[in-house]
């Protein structure tokens, strides 16, 4: 990713050989994004291989319109949705499945989008426009407890509670509807900050992770790509957040953990329950030249299992 708007793929060479691509497989791409994994798995098949990529955002799906490649199809669906995604696209199982979690450079860098406080513009945040409710409309109907609840959960932020004061007595006022509004509220209640942080960075993050269901996504994918992964197939996850790589850790730890059963239970080696998936190395972090050229690749963490 950059600061232009033109998205660089976070990760992108290591992703792919952590999905150790096998030339005639099939495999998915749940965040489609503008297609940097896409291109690079579609360089790693044969003509008997085949890609099925999902994004939620109709200008990601518009973006995939310039791969004009029969082994390739591109799913309008929340990533949450990929079983569904699989089916539409008629694919029963597959060999690897990647997701790359967060916000895209694009919808950062489009002011419209209404992601960030670097332009005053609707505060829109959803990252499939066709559908649900946008930020301004959740900001007007919200309890303070509930503003407050989100942006300490989400964004981490020890002023919440001040934040969804100023929210709630400043909307009595007149509806917050751009994104300069919400982030000259949420300054005017951050009393202190990380040298170099904006004071409105958590906030802005707390709600586009509310407006989206990001985690709750994240929850319901990672079962659903454990089912429809075939054993020996890989899943990658990239992450930008702790609280995103949390549950990615935990759920490929719990599946890697074998059920506990009772002691003395007069069971055979090949009875005992066995784990679902198999841990393959360690977190993977961006090198320094990578961050260097790309300063928000910092906060990505990938992890890799592969199922049994």
């Amino acid at each position: 990713m950059t600061t232009s708007g033109a998205h660089i793929t976070v990760l992108l060479e290591e992703a792919v050989e952590a999905l150790s691509v096998n030339a005639d497989g099939v495999y998915m791409d749940a965040t489609f994004g503008r297609g940097g994994h896409s291109r690079r798995i579609l360089s790693c098949l044969s003509e008997k291989g085949r890609l099925v990529a999902v994004d939620r955002d109709p200008m990601a799906i518009a973006a995939g319109a310039a791969i004009a490649d029969p082994r390739f199809r591109l799913v309008h669906r929340a990533f949450g949705e990929i079983g569904l995604a699989a089916a539409e696209a008629g694919v029963a199982g597959v060999d690897g499945i990647l997701f790359d979690i967060g916000v895209s450079s694009p919808q950062i860098d489009d002011g419209e989008r209404g992601f960030s406080f670097r332009y005053d513009a609707p505060l829109d945040m959803r990252m499939d426009t066709t559908q649900g409710e946008t930020a301004a409309e959740w900001l007007a109907r919200a309890e303070e407890r509930e503003i407050a609840e989100v942006i300490k959960n989400y964004g981490e932020e020890r002023f919440a509670f001040q934040i969804a004061k100023k929210v709630v007595a400043a909307r009595l006022e007149q509806p917050i509807v751009t994104t300069g509004q919400f982030a000259t509220l949420v300054r005017s209640a951050v009393r202190t900050r990380e040298p170099g942080q904006d004071p409105a960075t958590r906030s802005f993050q707390a709600l586009r992770i509310h407006i989206n269901q990001e985690l709750r996504q994240l929850e319901v994918a990672l079962p659903q790509a454990l089912d429809l992964l075939k054993p020996g197939g890989r899943l990658v996850v990239i992450s930008f957040h702790s609280l995103e790589d949390r549950i990615v850790k935990n759920f490929m730890r719990a599946q890697a953990t074998a059920d506990a059963l009772p002691k003395n239970l007069p069971l055979r080696a090949d009875q005992l329950p066995q784990p679902k998936l198999r841990l393959v190395g360690k977190a993977i972090k961006p090198s320094a030249q990578e961050v260097e050229a790309n300063p928000r690749a910092r906060s990505a963490v990938m992890r890799i299992a592969e199922k049994v």
